[in-house]
């Protein structure tokens, strides 16, 4: 049995690796292309002009307010209130998933920033302005660890498959829906949504498979332990 349990974690934390490679090197291939001026920014630009002649008001109002859902105050709040119910209920571990994924990835979202320096998307009348760089999108990297580590616990959890299945559909949707209110607004290129999105999932396997078999090591060496992650 332990042997099993060791290689289980062992796979675990392997594609946990393998997943945080193969993202990070779509972030940095997505860079590269930016820089190079390729085809996608021109497909970026395009969808951003477009989007931009043919926003309404309402759909504006609608975007505004979804696009909070993303923001830096929405998301630590969240987190910090999912945080003191897990402290309340002893699940440490996964108090440590959800900090170490959201905060931590707010903070390499703001230095990876730093590392590409690419400009917003600019208009004349824009409707919203910005003064920070592009690449990647931070609403949308903080939406999708946010959302995606919360949707992980519940699917924990619960074994129904049609809830199941709708805690995946409404994680999804919200991440879409806020990434793409940022191209909508004008804020970011759709590159810089992909890229964020990319740089979350890495983020998220890695802190994810780290945590886990940290968690499965110490059960362990604790059989008779009942403890939750």
């Amino acid at each position: 049995m332990n042997d099993e349990v060791k290689n289980f974690r062992g796979v675990h934390l392997a594609i946990g690796v393998i997943v945080f490679i193969a993202m990070t090197v779509f972030v940095w291939q997505l860079a590269d292309e930016i820089r190079e001026r390729e085809s996608l920014t021109t497909a970026d630009t395009a969808l951003s002009s477009w989007l931009h002649t043919h926003n309404t008001p309402r759909l504006t109002t609608a975007m505004f307010a979804v696009t909070a859902m993303g923001s830096t105050a929405v998301v630590s709040s969240i987190a910090g209130l999912f945080g003191i119910y897990l402290i309340s209920r002893r699940r440490f571990y996964w108090l440590a998933a959800i900090m170490s994924t959201v905060f931590g990835g707010m903070l390499l979202n703001k230095l990876l920033k730093y590392a590409f320096h690419r400009q917003r998307p600019f208009f004349t009348d824009p409707l919203l302005t910005l003064t920070s760089y592009s690449f990647p999108s931070g609403h949308t990297m903080m939406a999708t660890t946010l959302y995606a580590v919360l949707a992980i616990f519940f699917l924990s959890m619960i074994k129904d498959v049609r809830t199941r299945v709708l805690i995946i559909c409404a994680a999804a949707v919200m991440i879409l829906l806020v990434g793409f209110s940022r191209i909508y607004l004008g804020a970011h290129y759709l590159t810089d949504v992909l890229g964020a999105m990319a740089e979350a999932i890495a983020w998220l396997s890695l802190c994810l498979s780290l945590i886990y078999t940290v968690w499965q090591r110490r059960e362990q060496t604790k059989p008779r332990s009942h403890t939750k992650l």
